[in-house]
């Protein structure tokens, strides 16, 4: 076995989980279905017993008290790479600035509670102008940088196709 090839088995079913590249040069962590029987040519019979096993897929979000594993179940949320830490932000100031201008203060309660508490239920947040420049990309990439493989950026085009069809395999 390779020194970063890992398995998990759930159900019945048995995946590698792998780095996939995207055209960016950023990757995504995907979970491939492996064949059984492609584990027994490549690692040998022995290898399968240490594999380990959950009973099926669920999605549990949390950033303080991270777990992989809930009950039986493997945890598709990854985990954030980052700590916080005390201190001066004053370029992240500057941006939340901008974003929220006179919400300043709600911008920064807002996502607060969608780091200590991301199951709380919150209104959805929209940045809408048809002007360029305001930030509205500065922001999600702000996103993506504090919560990481747990952000997808969606477009219109998302939301015109089948939707729901497209991102129900997105589990696995």
């Amino acid at each position: 076995m390779e020194q970063n090839d890992e398995f998990i088995r759930v159900g019945t079913t048995y995946y590698k989980i792998v780095d996939q590249p995207l055209v960016n040069g950023e990757t995504v962590k995907r979970r491939i279905p492996w064949s059984i029987e492609a584990l027994r040519q490549d690692y040998g019979k022995n290898f399968i017993a240490d594999i380990p096993k959950y009973d099926g897929f669920c999605t549990v979000p949390n950033h303080l008290d991270y777990n992989r594993e809930i009950g039986t179940f493997y945890n598709l949320y990854e985990r954030i790479s980052h700590k916080l830490e005390a201190g001066p932000f004053p370029r992240i100031k500057s941006l939340m600035e901008h974003i929220f201008g006179e919400q300043y203060e709600l911008g920064m309660d807002y996502l607060q509670i969608l780091y200590e508490k991301p199951t709380q239920k919150l209104p959805v947040l929209l940045l809408v102008s048809t002007e360029r420049n305001t930030g509205k990309t500065s922001f999600l990439n702000f996103l993506k940088l504090i919560f990481q493989d747990n952000v997808t950026f969606n477009t219109n085009e998302d939301f015109r196709s089948q939707f729901n069809a497209d991102w129900a395999g997105e589990s696995c």
